[in-house]
């Protein structure tokens, strides 16, 4: 899987390919059904398939200040678009150039001659170009002329309506991982690097592994049954704490996760925690020997649930 960017030749092997472009953030079902359809039509004429995406989200360019909203990072996506069977990563870079070329020279220029793209799937409310002044219309019209044949996906729906990365974040942030994994199909995750903390969980018995939640959206601060991914591809049971810890100061918002019948020291890793459960919400307790003992029940009950599985209605 190669990971490209504008900034260097797209390898003369991929030119020709069909392109699926979107930002496909958290790649659910609806992404899923874009990207099928390009590595479909790409397998069926003999060309390369290339998923791109858009790095920093459109959104933080245009609102810097907008809370994190993230699904996945980068390595995430690349690792689901491989799986999906993608040949290729391109990465736009959202920046002030990207965000001031027109629709058309978006097509002609970066699509067409740049990228040489022969065929190019989105999803039908998909945008593009200054004032977002092209959509799937617009580009099935300027397409021929660059050389690309265009296609639009319909939405993907549940009983529920149209399956949309809003939908799965009003989920986390509403303490429901399981509607999130099941849109997802695959549980929410957060990827980050070990991070030294302040030891409180070691000295209560409980050492965590704390990643920094980054520019990853903030679901439900509280308390889940979670499974974690070493860099040694390892998979381990755990429970975790997401949230700013009410019962310490100064408040510091981190993700510290336990992990069951293990000991080793994760500083400086890279590891991926899968939210499987939401247990209950951050609480203050009177004392510490309180907090330790809703600790252990903490403890018990995610060994439960993770025992009985992640439902999948």
């Amino acid at each position: 899987m190669q990971r490209l960017t504008l900034d260097t030749p797209i390898p003369d092997a991929l030119r020709g390919a069909i392109l699926a472009l979107g930002n496909f953030d958290g790649f659910h079902l609806g992404h899923q059904a874009v990207v099928g359809r390009a590595v479909a039509r790409a397998a069926h004429e003999g060309r390369p398939a290339i998923v791109a995406t858009f790095d920093p989200h459109p959104v933080r360019h245009f609102r810097p200040d907008a809370k994190p909203f993230r699904l996945t990072d980068l390595d995430q996506r690349e690792r689901l678009f491989a799986g999906a069977g993608a040949d290729a990563m391109l990465v736009f870079a959202f920046d002030d150039a990207l965000a001031s070329t027109s629709a058309e020279d978006f097509v002609t220029e970066l699509l067409g001659k740049r990228l040489g793209a022969a065929g190019v799937v989105t999803g039908e409310d998909f945008t593009f170009g200054k004032g977002r002044g092209g959509n799937a219309d617009l580009l099935k019209a300027l397409g021929p002329a660059a050389g690309i044949e265009a296609e639009a996906v319909a939405p993907v729906e549940s009983e529920e309506g149209i399956i949309s990365s809003s939908r799965i974040r009003e989920a986390l942030q509403a303490g429901d991982p399981h509607t999130a994994t099941r849109l997802l199909t695959r549980p929410f995750a957060i990827r980050g690097t070990v991070v030294h903390g302040d030891k409180r969980g070691r000295e209560l018995g409980w050492p965590t592994a704390n990643v920094e939640l980054g520019h990853y959206l903030r679901p439900a601060y509280g308390i889940y049954a979670v499974r974690v991914r070493l860099a040694d591809g390892s998979e381990h049971d755990g429970v975790a704490n997401l949230g700013v810890r009410p019962m310490f100061d100064p408040p510091k918002e981190l993700l510290e996760a336990h992990l069951f019948e293990f000991s080793g020291d994760l500083y400086g890793q890279a590891i991926e925690v899968d939210l499987l459960h939401y247990l209950r919400p951050e609480a203050a307790f009177h004392d510490m020997d309180a907090l330790k003992r809703q600790m252990d029940m903490d403890a018990a009950e995610a060994k439960r649930l993770l025992a009985a599985g992640v439902p999948t209605e």
